[in-house]
């Protein structure tokens, strides 16, 4: 166990984290070695509300699928939901909003519940793959603690299909060890690619933010379907692509271990990075990007609905959520769990950008998700 002040290495942290993600490792020896665990201890007993509550009475069955995004959740809250419950949360990880639609529309999936964002809502709607919630088996869902802009896409013909979970930005995370200067734009990002970084930059494998941010390098809008703006995108990205290191929305491991030094990147992964290691930088594009809200949903062919329920039911009490939010950085919209977090989280630069900034930003557009031409798009940019 650590006993000690002594920071803890880039290279020790990363062996620990994959004896950890190995199984060699408890969690508890992981979180004590590197510290985290302390950090945690500190929290939980300075927020004493933030502890485990009382255990479920219901029978839900042994287990519950839940489709999510990487790094997105604190691990010990599904502990304490089996504990609880009796039913293990099986957690499912994809990349891209793309691949999720292209799951749950190819049928079978499995999920039970699963994570889709703002701009996506509508087409599962219309495309009869999720259902309205049942709000008398969400007790803890209370409409007027969550702000509007990052509620409001849950919300379709005036009946509620999906509840609030984060919202953030898509910025970019940076070594800076390794950088001349601060990033600041869009521009910086791919021209420090093709030079000073060339063999070192992480894109999205998510066409949304890989053709967004391609578009705002040109001051175009991030949501663009016009033919001869995403013919410029498709340029630069071709010219960029041999001089990635790769293209994935699980970019965290190889920024950590310095194999990549620039990345694109969502809020709260820059600060889980940012916060074990001070030297990689987040920052905004100053021509704009984008920000998002994330959901929950439950899909219309849910396997085990009841244990559905009751995980998004325990994922939304506020208790849970703030742990959430301490483990995973990314913000909350729902003003209940906000009152429970520390100072120090809720006027975060990287979490909470200045107003300048936020206000340049947009939010995905439905007609992006289904869009062929920037399917086709991505399509070719990857096998080029």
């Amino acid at each position: 166990m650590k006993t000690d002040d002594t920071p803890i290495t880039r290279q020790k942290f990363m062996e620990e984290l994959h004896r950890y993600r190995k199984g060699s490792v408890t969690r508890r020896h992981f979180l004590g070695v590197t510290g985290l665990g302390t950090a945690m201890a500190v929290l939980g007993g300075a927020l004493p509300m933030l502890r485990p509550g009382r255990a479920f009475a219901d029978d839900i069955g042994d287990r519950v699928i839940l489709a999510t995004w990487p790094n997105y959740h604190d691990p010990a809250n599904f502990d304490i939901f089996r504990d609880q419950t009796g039913a293990a949360v099986q957690v499912n990880v994809f990349g891209s909003n793309e691949e999720m639609l292209a799951k749950l529309q190819a049928g079978g999936s499995g999920w039970d519940l699963f994570v889709p964002t703002n701009y996506t809502i509508t087409t599962y709607v219309e495309a009869d793959l999720i259902e309205p919630l049942d709000l008398t088996k969400l007790p803890n869902y209370d409409a007027a603690a969550f702000e509007a802009r990052f509620a409001e896409a849950g919300t379709v013909n005036g009946k509620l299909y999906a509840v609030p979970k984060n919202w953030g930005t898509t910025g970019m995370a940076w070594d800076s060890g390794k950088a001349k200067a601060p990033f600041t734009s869009w521009k910086e990002f791919f021209d420090v690619t093709r030079t000073d970084f060339s063999g070192r930059t992480i894109v999205h494998d998510y066409q949304l933010t890989t053709i967004g941010n391609a578009l705002k390098y040109f001051g175009y809008s991030f949501n663009s379907v016009d033919p001869k703006e995403l013919a410029e995108a498709e340029k630069l990205l071709i010219e960029v692509k041999p001089h990635l290191f790769a293209i994935t929305s699980d970019y965290q491991p190889p920024m950590r271990n310095g194999d990549a030094w620039l990345t694109m990147c969502w809020t709260g992964e820059g600060k889980q990075m940012n916060r074990d290691l001070p030297e990689i930088q987040f920052a905004l594009g100053k021509e704009g990007g984008e920000i998002w809200s994330d959901y929950y949903a439950i899909p219309k062919n849910a396997p085990h609905r009841d244990a559905a329920y009751a995980l998004l039911n325990f994922l939304i009490d506020p208790q849970v959520n703030a742990r959430e939010a301490l483990a995973h950085g990314f913000p909350v919209a729902d003003a209940r769990v906000n009152a429970l977090l520390p100072a120090e989280l809720l006027n975060d630069p990287i979490l909470h950008p200045a107003a300048d900034l936020l206000n340049a930003l947009e939010f995905g557009a439905a007609a992006t998700l289904t869009d062929p031409n920037r399917a086709e798009l991505m399509a070719r940019f990857k096998s080029a």
